[in-house]
């Protein structure tokens, strides 16, 4: 029987098969560990580059020690005099600290009339109010005692009374040593709020 050479291009021949399903095996097999590999660094770069979680804080609650304090009636020295000998009707009065910390009072002074009811009101008209004194450092206000054109019912007191806050017993003040050895007239009475300075 005739046979035929051979031919190492022709389909037929089993080194022909053999040698691409060999060739695409191997390329496979490397495409695949290269995948592994990419996604390996890429998972390692990712998880390196990711900012490290934190745990959230929670805000500190400010401490007794950090908080301003209300004044001790005991650490305040309150003074009152009379502007002028010639107007007792108005009263330049004020509070100092004394003590070695900053504390608050009402930044509208407490200032009653002998045995009258109410108080002077503030002016301008303002609601109560925290007023910070440094250690040391005194605040001032103006008292009038009479306001507008005087009235029949104007009164006449033996006293008055400063306070800094609401909550103090205050302290008392005589007409006399305020320059008013008659008694001190009273009819609307104001008071300005706490400040700085005297002026």
């Amino acid at each position: 029987m005739r046979t035929h050479p051979t031919n190492p291009h022709h389909p037929t021949n089993p080194h022909h098969l053999r040698r691409p399903a060999t060739t695409s095996a191997t390329l496979l097999t490397t495409t695949a560990a290269a995948l592994v590999t990419l996604i390996t660094l890429t998972t390692t770069a990712s998880a390196a580059s990711a900012p490290t979680p934190t745990t959230p804080t929670t805000p500190t609650k400010p401490t007794a020690t950090s908080a301003t304090r209300p004044c001790p009636e005991s650490d305040l020295k309150i003074t009152a005099s009379a502007v002028t000998p010639q107007r007792p009707d108005v009263l330049r009065i004020s509070a100092n600290n004394r003590s070695a910390t900053p504390c608050v009072i009402d930044r509208i002074p407490t200032v009653t009339f002998g045995d009258l009811d109410g108080a002077a009101q503030p002016d301008p008209p303002a609601e109560s109010a925290p007023y910070r004194l440094a250690p040391g450092a005194t605040a001032y206000a103006t008292v009038r005692t009479v306001t507008g054109e005087p009235s029949p019912s104007t009164r006449t007191v033996g006293f008055i009374t400063v306070a800094a806050d609401p909550a103090h017993q205050g302290r008392r003040f005589d007409a006399a040593a305020l320059g008013a050895p008659n008694g001190i007239r009273v009819w609307s009475p104001t008071t300005t709020w706490w400040r700085p300075t005297a002026g």
